[in-house]
């Protein structure tokens, strides 16, 4: 186990980082990471705390505001969705790259996402890179072990350089549900950093369990789980529509799902009525509450 501020080893349960004094954080509730009754896929470190090949990592400011905090050690590296660095040391080395090539980039453009994929490297010596989704809510690391998760275009924030990000064809399915028509496919083993509007709800289905979640609040579920794509009441679209949810998602068990408390197309909605809107008399001036 190294420290997380400089990365000096440390002896196991150490309270303290005797090189900087760092003061090593309690563990946290398992409700905030730890494994779930029966087990998941979704390995989340106990205490907001990880380390991987090359780099520790952790979870700041738990709450509404979460930070991620990544050190690198010299020659090291971290992707991480264009957009999302918060600051860095001086030394670290920015490359903004075509993920996948010019045919990869655009799948990416046609997700939803940005083309280029940035890659974090320390030069010289260890170095420091934190990381933030631009809507408040929540982080979690997963220590991916060999596993294939999907995920949310928008919930994607960093992952070790080893894993495989592709960005997949969902189908009409994907489209008429709001999400867009590419998911992204991530594999391998390594670091996974994913955010969420809101809190991350845990579900777990058991086999043969059906499940149905509204697509605005879906974040990461395993990829070998079936589902598919309904109105959220039986009784016409049309009232489908009017129920204020239109299209969910039905999952088929087993498997775990990662599901954000909160929707953010639902919270914009909420938040129209109070920005202003230009006029259509062609004078320029503003209305409000329109």
């Amino acid at each position: 186990m190294n420290c997380p501020k400089c990365n000096s080893p440390l002896l196991p349960d150490a309270k303290f980082c005797g090189s900087c004094g760092y003061s090593m954080p309690e563990p946290a509730q398992a409700s905030r990471a730890g494994s779930l009754p029966g087990g998941g896929s979704f390995h989340f470190d106990s205490d907001g705390h990880g380390q991987g090949r090359g780099y520790t990592w952790s979870i700041e400011h738990q709450g509404a505001f979460e930070l991620a905090v990544v050190q690198l050690q010299a020659g090291q590296s971290i992707s991480a969705e264009a957009g999302a660095m918060v600051s860095m040391s001086a030394n670290i080395d920015l490359n903004a790259e075509l993920k996948g090539g010019v045919f990869g980039a655009l799948k990416r453009a046609a997700g939803g996402e940005t083309a280029f994929v940035s890659t974090f490297t320390a030069r010289g010596a260890a170095g420091e890179v934190t990381l933030a989704p631009g809507a408040p809510g929540a982080i979690a690391g997963i220590e991916m072990q060999n596993q294939v998760f999907m995920v949310q275009s928008s919930s994607y924030l960093a992952g070790d350089v080893s894993l495989q990000v592709d960005t997949k064809f969902g189908g009409a399915r994907s489209f008429f549900g709001g999400e867009g028509l590419f998911l992204l496919q991530v594999s391998g083993s390594g670091l996974l950093l994913v955010s969420s509007f809101g809190a991350i709800h845990r579900k777990m289905l058991r086999p043969g369990e059906q499940y149905v979640i509204d697509t605005g609040h879906l974040v990461a579920w395993e990829a070998s789980m079936p589902y598919n794509l309904r109105k959220a009441t039986n009784r016409g679209f049309f009232r489908s529509l009017m129920s204020g949810e239109g299209l969910v998602a039905e999952f088929n068990g087993p498997g775990e799902i990662l599901i954000q408390t909160r929707n953010l197309a639902a919270f914009a909605g909420l938040l129209k009525p109070f920005f202003p809107s230009q006029s259509g008399s062609g004078g320029g001036g503003f209305s409000f509450g329109e």
